[in-house]
C-alpha cells in the first residue's frame, strides 16, 4: 500500500451510529487487531469525521452546472 512498508488498511464502526472509516495502519507482529481496532475506533474523531463527509457531498448554491441554451 502506497510508499509506506507493512502497512494495511482496515476499516472501523462507529458503535453509536454504525457509520463506517477507513485507518491504515502499521501494526507489529503478533498484535492482538481486534483490541486494536476496538480501541482506535474509541479514539477515532467521529464528530470531525461527520462534519468533512457532509462538505464533501455538499453542493453551494450557484454552482450547479449550468445548461445550454440552443
Amino acid at each position: 500500500m502506497g510508499s509506506i512498508p507493512n502497512t494495511k488498511s482496515y476499516t472501523i464502526r462507529n458503535p453509536e451510529t454504525g457509520d463506517q472509516a477507513t485507518i491504515v495502519a502499521a501494526l507489529p507482529k503478533g498484535a492482538d487487531l481486534d483490541a486494536y481496532l476496538t480501541g482506535a475506533s474509541k479514539r477515532f474523531d467521529w464528530a470531525a469525521w461527520a462534519e468533512q463527509k457532509a462538505n464533501v457531498n455538499k453542493v453551494r448554491v450557484g454552482q450547479q452546472k449550468q445548461q445550454k441554451r440552443k
